[in-house]
């Protein structure tokens, strides 16, 4: 009984506390609303910025590929230039071998088998330098960097989509 006596009591609402009730209920319903269409345009933002960010970063990527990509064809044309020039010694070594008189079906043999070594061995280098390119452009700072900035903007795009999708729904 003692407890009764200590609740605060209502007051009573006279014509026009009713009509002051639902405005202060309207107003604090639309500052609410202000407040989340607020929060929703500044997500909105980040999201913007994300993905501009993420272009910007695939675009860094294509150009360090694209890097990766002239430094590979000029590697390829120094080798391809080094092979030019050692099928021409070997063309010529050719010649002067068959046009020495003592020229026998058994050493012509072994020149050619001596050429195709020469050439494989040359093959296996140019494949060998090419991948060590392929490794150490990948293991540049700026390559990793690139790729771990990306990373984590591809991440950062996620969450704001899934905070996003609480606020709208799927259309």
């Amino acid at each position: 009984a003692n407890q009764e006596c200590n609740r605060p009591k209502l007051a009573p609402l006279n014509e026009g506390g009713l009509s002051e009730l639902l405005n202060k209920q309207i107003s604090s319903l639309q500052d609410e609303n202000e407040k989340l269409k607020a929060r929703l345009r500044k997500t909105e933002s980040q999201a913007t910025s994300a993905l501009d960010e993420k272009s910007k970063l695939e675009r860094a990527v294509k150009d360090l590929q694209r890097i990766q990509g002239d430094q590979n064809l000029a590697l390829k044309n120094k080798e391809i230039t080094n092979l030019e020039d050692t099928v021409v010694a070997l063309r010529s070594d050719f010649q002067k071998t068959l046009n020495a008189s003592t020229v026998t079906p058994k050493h012509l043999e072994e020149n050619l088998v001596a050429m195709k070594h020469d050439f494989l061995k040359v093959q296996e280098k140019l494949t060998v330098a090419e991948k060590e390119l392929e490794n150490k452009f990948q293991q540049t700072a700026a390559y990793r960097n690139m790729k771990e900035m990306l990373t984590k903007k591809n991440d950062q795009i996620k969450e704001i989509r899934k905070r996003l999708s609480k606020y709208e729904p799927d259309e």
